[in-house]
């Protein structure tokens, strides 16, 4: 099967089945580091913990997004 039928026949499957196949060809060109991962998982987890209990305002991406748009268009 050559790259462009393959291609074609991946778009025509339902959203999240083409999701599990990019998340799959993602991980082979960047190969999961277990010790980098578990720290990122530490301070994701850290993070939420600090929204949950209210020590942190989380900002609404548009929000972000805006403020860097505007910063950089001048």
């Amino acid at each position: 099967m050559n790259t462009q039928i393959l291609i074609k026949e991946a778009n025509s499957l339902p959203v999240e089945e083409r999701a599990i196949i990019v998340d799959s060809l993602l991980k082979t060109l960047n190969t999961p580091e277990s010790d980098i991962d578990q720290k990122w998982v530490t301070v994701a987890k850290a993070r939420l913990q600090q929204i949950r209990s209210g020590e942190v305002k989380p900002i609404p991406g548009e929000e972000v997004f805006s403020n860097i748009r505007s910063r950089f268009s001048k």
